[in-house]
């Protein structure tokens, strides 16, 4: 079942996707300038995701009890996920690249099209079979990481990722989509994403929090 119309996923997500470079200069909570790789937090209940600065990033993200969640700065690889073609298939993705965010009420899954990131609203029993054959994704945190799968061209890859770089590849799907089919050049891109996933080259040193 797709879903479309305001105040959904999809709309946050290519609101975030566009190009933010001049209101990721500034901390959106306090307005103190930002360098290029910056911290994330998550407003649940607006379905925000704010480019913030170290001190409101600590103060808010650690702190129990606040309408903000931190967005974790680590992403792992799954090894020995299951998940097999049949149950790909009852998913009801049309194409091999998909990340699936559990929220405080349901999970969606996301895929990238010519019109954009396309939601998709699982159904908890295909959800709850997923969880059943990987118990690590009892462990993903709602709101703030999800599960990106990749099963482009024989692949079968399985990562746990900040939510963050999911919004961070609808954006280069975006920008560099073109026709229904995408275009060499926006599956080049797609691939040098995921090279740069599986190698780690998306982690970052600065605010480690060890």
């Amino acid at each position: 079942m797709t879903v479309s119309g305001p105040g959904n996923w999809v709309t946050s997500l290519q609101r975030f996707a566009r190009d933010r470079r001049a209101a990721a200069e500034h901390c959106e909570l306090c307005s103190v300038p930002l360098p290029p790789d910056h911290c994330h937090l998550v407003e649940p209940a607006k379905r925000r995701l704010l480019c913030v600065c170290f001190g409101c990033d600590i103060l808010l993200g650690d702190s129990t009890g606040t309408k903000y969640r931190r967005v974790p700065r680590y992403s792992r690889m799954l090894e020995n996920f299951l998940l097999t073609d049949a149950d790909w298939d009852t998913l009801n993705i049309p194409i091999g690249l998909a990340f699936f965010q559990k929220t405080q009420a349901r999970i969606i899954a996301f895929y990238p099209g010519p019109a954009g990131p396309t939601e998709s609203l699982l159904e908890l029993n295909a959800w709850s079979k997923l969880v059943a054959n990987n118990p690590v994704l009892a462990e993903q945190q709602s709101d703030v990481e999800a599960l990106l799968v990749n099963r482009i061209n024989g692949a079968r890859e399985y990562y746990q990722v900040p939510i963050d770089r999911c919004y961070a590849l609808v954006g280069l799907i975006r920008t560099h989509w073109r026709g229904v089919s995408g275009g060499d050049e926006a599956w080049n891109t797609i691939a040098d994403f995921m090279s740069d996933l599986r190698e780690g080259r998306h982690e970052t040193e600065a605010y480690h929090r060890g």
